[in-house]
């Protein structure tokens, strides 16, 4: 039986992407992504509870979390888990898991331009594999917007 190694996020920055380039002029950016769950405890008090990511975008990806991306920006990330492994400098093995990123939508706010300087969710930008929207199937950015709008709506009835 086949496995399945997917990954959705939605979260905050923890700082600007870190991109560097690798022989071939191959981009790739690495950042933090901070995912806060909020419930109830028993006694009724609300608690937040916050992950830590770290995200690895490569090419066209990289180059557009440069350009766009900042501290404190709100995103959608699907992707896989991917742990790999190096030895430190006193011979000790260290592990690393991460989020590879295949697909990427920006969920900042914005001013809206008709509301009277009120600030809306927007989705701003859906890139896959690193390249624009129309390199991809319509049929999954469709459901990929309408999985999306789902969560908004959750999100802002918290």
């Amino acid at each position: 039986m086949r496995g399945v190694n997917r990954v959705m996020l939605i979260g905050n920055l923890g700082k600007d992407p870190d991109v560097q380039h690798l022989e071939g002029n191959i981009a790739v950016a690495k950042f933090p992504l901070a995912t806060t769950e909020t419930y109830k405890d028993r006694s009724g008090k609300l608690v937040s509870q916050t992950e830590w990511h770290t995200v690895v975008l490569w090419r066209g990806l990289a180059e557009l979390a440069q350009k766009y991306l900042h501290k404190g920006s709100l995103i959608y990330v699907e992707g896989r888990l991917r742990t790999r492994s190096w030895e430190d400098k006193e011979g000790n093995k260290k592990f690393a898991t991460e989020v590879v990123g295949d697909n990427l939508i920006m969920l900042d706010k914005r001013a809206d331009a008709h509301g009277g300087g009120r600030n809306r969710r927007f989705i701003g930008r859906i890139w896959g594999r690193g390249y624009p929207p129309c390199h991809r199937s319509r049929g999954n950015i469709a459901f990929l917007i309408f999985e999306l709008y789902t969560i908004l709506l959750m999100l802002n009835t918290e």
